[in-house]
């Protein structure tokens, strides 16, 4: 008899995860609190600009949505948790979505006897969260912590290529079968083998937020020295030294190039979370704190270099201003922060992005800075001379 998947939270990642799983032959139940999103979801008509999810959804046929989590709490045999944890001020999660899911899962195990149901978080926790819920659960609820490592724009193919597949869990024989069945729904919807890291509940959180910051303070690291090149006179090498750093292996060429820094609804918030967690354990330096600085800071050097390479002061031009080209999220973005900040010195801007991303943020521009800021379909619509902003 076929698994069947179950994912409560059918957003962006959700509902990625929940085709690939649909596609490698497992039949699927999802639920989110949209209603709108539910009906299109089994209508097979929602819009999205995240690739292959519109095409995977038209194929699939064992895939239905639901408004009631307590539906696929019943009716699934490993039910993952999608929904959003938000940070909060102080960095770290909001996991009050999560939080909903376990007490939705006490409410009806109560009326289920002898009935073992595995619980997997995919969603981003605090160090502890997941020990905190396996505390509020029934013993016959096992808990696992398995979260994903994607980017938005691409989360299809990062699932289906990652290079790890995390999982937390309690240290008991009596998971051995759960467990392989979680690494076999892996094996069937990558193209490539990921490694598992299999550990405790509270070391893969830990693990989560360590992996984004590492990638953090790598590009940290790489824009600090580009900025220092610059400023040593020697800015017309920053690829060159960049790419000599990476052919050391213990280094590597990702993530290590010269840019606008890092953005967007993840790495800022999971580095910032680590710095938050090793703040907790009470290490007053972690590089946590130190990238967020230097990503900040890079944005205010890029700012002052943009303006010194615009001899002419002509209007700048953004070809996008979403976090990254090609998506519709704003969330956190280095080019819409260095854009407002150009806007906030007194300069003129021209902005080109896809119209999902300039419907959310065309009345408010346009209210604060008036004619200064400009969208256009395409730099060659605008008719004076324009500094286009690149690295």
């Amino acid at each position: 008899m076929t698994m069947k998947i179950g994912v409560i939270g059918a957003g962006r990642l959700g509902i990625c995860f929940a085709l690939l799983c649909e596609q490698a032959g497992y039949e699927v139940l999802v639920s989110d609190i949209r209603s709108g999103y539910v009906d299109d979801l089994n209508e097979r008509k929602i819009k999205t600009n995240e690739p292959e999810v519109e095409y995977l959804l038209g194929q699939s046929k064992n895939l239905r949505a639901t408004h009631d989590n307590r539906e696929v709490i019943r009716e699934c045999d490993l039910i993952y948790t999608l929904v959003p944890t938000p940070s909060l001020r102080d960095g770290s999660y909001d996991v009050s979505a999560v939080w909903q899911v376990v007490e939705n899962i006490k409410e009806e195990m109560s009326s289920v006897a002898n009935n073992v149901k595995n619980f997997v978080v995919g969603c981003t926790t605090n160090p502890g969260d997941c020990d905190e819920f396996k505390k509020e659960l029934p013993d016959s609820v096992n808990v696992f912590y398995n979260p994903e490592f994607i980017a938005q724009g691409s989360i299809i193919h990062d699932l289906q290529h990652a290079d790890m597949v995390l999982l937390g869990h309690s240290h008991r024989r009596d998971l051995d079968n759960v467990i392989n069945d979680i690494q076999s729904l892996y094996k069937k919807i990558q193209v490539t083998r990921a490694i598992v890291c299999s550990m405790s509940l509270k070391a893969a959180e830990i693990t989560k937020i360590a992996v984004n910051c590492f990638l953090t303070t790598k590009i940290s690291y790489a824009n600090m020295l580009g900025d220092a090149l610059h400023r040593a006179g020697c800015g017309s090498e920053v690829t060159t030294v960049l790419g000599a750093i990476g052919t050391d292996e213990r280094i590597g060429r990702k993530y290590l190039t010269w840019g606008v820094g890092y953005g967007g609804p993840c790495l800022p918030r999971d580095n910032r979370a680590f710095g938050r967690y090793l703040q907790s354990l009470e290490m007053k330096h972690n590089l946590g704190m130190v990238s967020d600085q230097i990503n900040h800071q890079h944005g205010e050097y890029l700012v002052e270099y943009w303006e010194e390479h615009n001899t002419n002061n002509v209007p700048f031009y953004f070809d996008h201003v979403s976090y990254k080209k090609g998506t519709d999220i704003i969330t956190e973005s280095q080019q819409l922060r260095l854009c407002t900040d150009l806007l906030n010195k007194g300069h003129r801007v021209y902005i080109h992005d896809d119209k999902k991303v300039t419907d959310q943020i065309y009345d408010q521009m346009v209210y604060e800075y008036g004619d200064r800021v400009r969208f256009v379909d395409s730099k060659e619509n605008i008719t004076e001379p324009i500094f286009i902003v690149n690295l």
